[in-house]
């Protein structure tokens, strides 16, 4: 089962290295904002197979649903899931580090 982590939780463990982000929104929201060093796999075109295996894994959308959704989807496979609760909104409203395609990061 997956759990829960705050931005601030998550953002710590991304930045110690003790788990990646993957950020699950589709093109649109990704190329205007993203935290820094996630890897991408959007829902629409979800790859389990793709993502590695050697860390947890934070997963991270606009609200927080569609990454639970990921999360309750891989519980069979993986136990080593986070779903990063109120997702890019909660993230940028905390004031973290955010990076875009467009120089000008946001949350769409």
């Amino acid at each position: 089962m997956a759990r829960d982590l705050s931005p601030q939780e998550a953002y710590a463990m991304m930045e110690n290295g003790d788990a990646y982000g993957v950020d699950v929104r589709e093109s649109n929201e990704w190329l205007v904002g993203r935290a820094p060093n996630v890897r991408w796999n959007p829902t629409s075109n979800f790859n389990p197979a793709t993502l590695p295996t050697d860390k947890p894994l934070i997963f991270i959308c606009r609200s927080g649903n569609r990454s639970g959704q990921v999360c309750t989807t891989l519980a069979p496979i993986r136990t080593d899931t986070y779903n990063m609760v109120g997702g890019m909104q909660a993230w940028h409203a905390a004031g973290l580090p955010m990076v875009s395609d467009t120089g000008n990061p946001r949350v769409a």
